[in-house]
């Protein structure tokens, strides 16, 4: 039997699990020699990149799929089928469209065996459990995001499981809507008179393990492995703002970096800029916008600028969203004003541009976290997978290759970075002089 150091056996459990997929004649090692035993009582979360095969080692410990190779125990014993007291909470909330929010939650007690009565009690007490009194007649249709998710929930819960996963459960809501229901979640966790014994959740968000996580699982990708193991030992309810929950963010930051840079010495993080999102504008239409201000004496109002440019006005926002960033342009209100910046911008040359471009660029945080990390990096270069697996733990919620690939654009025009297609690496551009002109901006 398996058992933790207090000898208690263990709910589920992987052992020397691989996982192959065969895909067009070719073989995909997903999963290879991975090891992870979830005990009573605890929060297990699993961090690691898009593709690093989380989702895939949960539906192993739950026996959705079958491993290729390697052993799945359940209470110690080999598993036969499906976790008899796993339930899993879905990422893009698999609801039926034709069912209500009742009758979805009814799912959850498939083969249970119930009297009608105690089933229509369980759902009661699950859509109560999540909020969700006076939707149960409602369908899928009319709820919001984070209403879907609470059905998935709920029904996950409504049949009483002992292990509670959660497969990138908050990744596909908004912000506010994902840290409500995050800090929901923990509070159903924290009852202890639901039935559950452990959860485990899958996510590639640093914060999000280190708030609900008790043991952190760093996977690593290519193929995907258990690479580090790092105990939580802050105290219930956890504070993001809390010195020891930064410390701890910096310390598993500092690991992935470890497992990507194996030859960089291995440090807690100095206090740094963070990734954010940065506005998929072209280097063109900002400096169109500009001369378009500077045409019309200066300023414009924002839903002129859509009509002049017949393009959607989402995209307007988003070219206006990237010239504020570098201060070429303020936004009082419905009007978009020239700054001092942008003019000066507007009447220089081509090196001059570059120059204001490569000034503003280190003043925006994405670019110096960059700047920062290819300072540190072995010959100020570092392959375009780690950067893009930042991009995806910090800044989730934007298409990540799009959001690399506007970055690199901006960084190559600014003669701040450089990009090497065919070693697919990012390197730092340490002769940021600007070259002569040598054509209209990309």
């Amino acid at each position: 039997m398996s058992a933790n150091s207090n000898g208690t056996e263990s709910l589920a459990e992987a052992r020397n699990v691989s996982k192959t997929f065969v895909r067009d004649e070719h073989e995909l090692v997903v999963l290879r020699d991975v090891s992870l035993a979830v005990h009573p009582g605890e929060i297990v979360a699993v961090l690691g990149p898009s593709g690093c095969g989380k989702s895939t080692l949960l539906r192993i410990l739950v026996g959705l799929i079958p491993p290729t190779a390697g052993d799945v125990l359940c209470h110690g014993a080999p598993l036969r089928g499906i976790h008899p007291g796993a339930a899993i909470v879905f990422q893009n909330f698999a609801l039926y469209p034709w069912l209500t929010v009742a009758e979805n939650v009814r799912v959850g007690l498939h083969r249970k065996g119930l009297m009608e009565a105690e089933e229509t009690q369980r759902i009661a007490h699950a859509i109560d459990l999540v909020g969700l009194e006076g939707f149960e007649e409602a369908y899928p249709k009319e709820l919001s995001g984070g209403m879907k998710q609470r059905v998935g929930i709920a029904r996950a819960l409504v049949g009483g499981p002992e292990l509670l996963c959660m497969d990138e459960p908050f990744s596909a809501l908004d912000v506010l809507t994902a840290e409500s229901l995050r800090s929901e979640v923990y509070g159903l966790w924290a009852r202890g008179d639901l039935g559950l014994r452990s959860m485990i959740l899958i996510t590639h968000l640093i914060e999000e393990a280190v708030f609900l996580g008790d043991r952190i699982v760093i996977m690593g990708t290519n193929p995907g492995s258990v690479r580090e193991t790092i105990p939580n030992p802050l105290p219930h309810p956890r504070e993001y703002r809390d010195p020891a929950f930064l410390a701890l963010v910096d310390e598993i930051h500092a690991v992935i970096t470890q497992i990507h840079l194996p030859d960089e010495r291995r440090r807690l993080p100095e206090p740094r800029a963070q990734l954010e999102p940065f506005p998929n504008a072209q280097v063109a239409e900002v400096f169109g916008l500009l001369e378009v201000l500077h045409d019309q004496g200066g300023a414009a109002n924002l839903f002129a600028l859509g009509n002049r440019f017949r393009i959607d006005i989402g995209h307007v926002i988003l070219i206006v969203k990237a010239a504020e960033l570098f201060e070429l342009v303020d936004t009082p209100k419905q009007e978009v004003r020239l700054t001092p910046i942008g003019r000066e911008l507007v009447a220089g040359d081509a090196n001059a541009r570059k120059r204001i471009i490569h000034t503003r660029l280190l003043a925006i945080p994405t670019f110096r976290y960059l700047v920062d990390r290819l300072q540190h990096a072995a010959e100020m270069r570092l392959p375009a997978d780690i950067v893009e697996e930042e991009l995806a733990m910090h800044v989730p919620t934007e298409p990540t290759e799009q959001l690399f690939e506007t970055i690199v654009r901006w960084g190559r025009y600014g003669e701040l970075l450089g990009y090497d297609p065919e070693t697919r690496e990012v390197y730092l551009d340490v002769e940021s002089t600007v070259a002569p002109a040598t054509g209209a901006p990309a």
